[in-house]
C-alpha cells in the first residue's frame, strides 16, 4: 500500500485541488490551511469544521504530516535541542533519518534554528554537519513541522534557518517553508522575524535577494581566498569576493539586514591582518559582523581564540566602521551550540 501524502507544507492552492479530488467544497481549502498553520491540528479528524464524511474521504489518502520529536535534551543554559524523524528525497530514492531543531530562549524572545537538510554537501571542515555528508533534502512539511512540534510552539518569536544544512542548496523547499511562515494564511510573521544562513551559493543567493524580505545570514570566516578555501570547498566555486560583490548591489539600510559570520580559529584567522582585510572588504556595505567562539570538534587542528584576542579583532572592525558583536554561545553542553549539529542518529 502507497504510503499516504501529506497535507503539511501545501499552500491554499494545492489544498484547493485536494479538497476538489475528494468531493468538497472550494472554501475547504482555506478551512484545512487554518487547521494546519493555525490552529495546528495533528490529525484529520481534530478539521471538525469539515463534514465527517469529507473528513473519512481525505482520511483515505491523506495524513496531516506532523511528526513528533523523538528526543530532547535541556542545556543548562535552557537551550532545548529536539532530535525529528524525516523521510529525506535523495537520489529519487527515500532515506530514513533524523536532524536536529534547537530552540533558543532569551528574554521575552524565542529563537528556532531549524534543519533544511538531512547533513551537508558543503564540506567545511569545521562543522560537525558537513562531516556527516549530504542525506538528503528536507520537504516543506519535513521544515515546517520543526516549527509545530517543538514544545514551545506557541511561543515562538523568531527563526534562524542555520540548523543542518544549507538552505540555500534546497531553495525551492526552504521558499515554500518561509512562505508558508509569513502569508496571511499561514503564520503570519513578519519577514523581519526569520534570518536565513548561507555559506555564499550565488546562483540561489541572487534569487533569494530578489524573491524574499527575510535577513541574510553569509558564512565568511576567513578573507583571504585561499586561506578560506582551505576550510571551506565552497570557496572554489563561489569566491566570498563574488559573494560580497553581489551584495553590494542590493540596498540593506532598511528594514531587512545582513550579517557575517566570522567563526574565530585561534592563529588562523584572528589577526590585525584578517581583521584589516575584512574590513576592506566589507567597505561600503551596511551591514554586522558576529564573531563566534569555536566549538572543538575532533580531528580539526585549530582551537577557538583567546576571549582578549577576540575583543581585540572585535575592537579593530569597530575602528573601521563595521557594527561587530560577539556571539553568546548557546547549548555547547548538549551539541547544540554553532557547528555541533550532526543528528543522534549519525552516532
Amino acid at each position: 500500500m502507497a504510503p499516504k501524502s501529506k497535507l503539511l507544507g501545501m499552500n491554499p492552492e494545492e489544498l484547493k485541488k485536494v479538497a476538489a479530488d475528494n468531493g468538497l467544497p472550494g472554501f475547504a481549502a482555506k478551512q484545512m490551511a487554518r487547521w494546519l498553520y493555525v490552529k495546528k491540528a495533528r490529525s484529520i479528524d481534530e478539521m471538525t469544521d469539515i463534514s465527517k464524511a469529507g473528513r473519512e474521504r481525505l482520511s483515505e489518502n491523506y495524513v496531516v504530516g506532523t511528526e513528533r520529536s523523538i528526543d530532547r535534551l535541556v542545556s543548562s543554559d535552557g537551550t532545548v535541542k529536539y532530535l525529528f524523524p524525516v523521510t529525506a528525497a535523495l537520489g529519487g530514492r527515500d532515506e530514513s533519518g533524523a536532524v536536529e531543531a534547537v530552540m533558543i530562549p532569551d528574554g521575552d524572545r524565542a529563537t528556532l534554528c531549524v534543519s533544511s537538510q538531512a547533513g551537508c554537501r558543503m564540506g567545511c571542515r569545521f562543522c560537525m554537519t558537513g562531516r556527516q555528508g549530504f542525506h538528503g533534502q528536507l520537504s516543506a512539511a519535513d521544515i515546517i513541522n520543526q516549527f509545530l512540534s517543538v514544545d514551545e510552539t506557541d511561543r515562538l518569536t523568531n527563526a534562524v534557518f542555520m540548523g543542518m544544512g544549507e538552505p540555500l542548496d534546497n531553495y525551492d523547499n526552504v521558499m515554500r517553508a518561509i512562505e508558508i511562515l509569513v502569508s496571511d494564511w499561514g503564520f503570519g510573521w513578519s519577514p523581519k522575524r526569520i534570518t536565513v544562513s548561507t555559506i555564499g551559493v550565488l546562483p540561489a543567493l541572487r534569487r533569494f535577494l530578489d524573491e524574499s524580505r527575510c535577513h541574510i545570514a553569509v558564512s565568511l570566516h576567513n578573507p583571504f581566498p585561499d586561506e578560506r578555501l582551505s576550510i571551506m570547498p565552497v570557496q572554489k566555486a563561489y569566491p566570498i569576493e563574488d559573494v560580497v560583490a553581489l551584495l553590494k548591489q542590493y540596498d540593506f539600510s532598511g528594514q531587512r539586514r545582513v550579517s557575517f559570520e566570522y567563526t574565530m580559529f585561534f592563529g588562523f584567522n584572528d589577526t590585525k591582518r584578517h581583521a584589516d582585510a575584512l574590513a576592506r572588504m566589507l567597505s561600503g556595505l551596511e551591514c554586522r559582523v558576529n564573531l563566534i567562539r569555536f566549538h572543538q570538534i575532533p580531528d580539526f587542528p585549530y582551537t577557538t581564540s583567546p576571549e582578549q584576542i577576540i575583543r581585540v579583532f572585535q575592537e579593530r572592525l569597530e575602528r573601521a566602521g563595521i557594527v561587530t558583536t560577539v556571539r553568546a554561545s548557546r547549548g555547547e553542553d548538549i551539541l547544540a551550540a554553532c557547528g555541533l549539529l550532526a543528528g543522534r542518529h549519525a552516532e
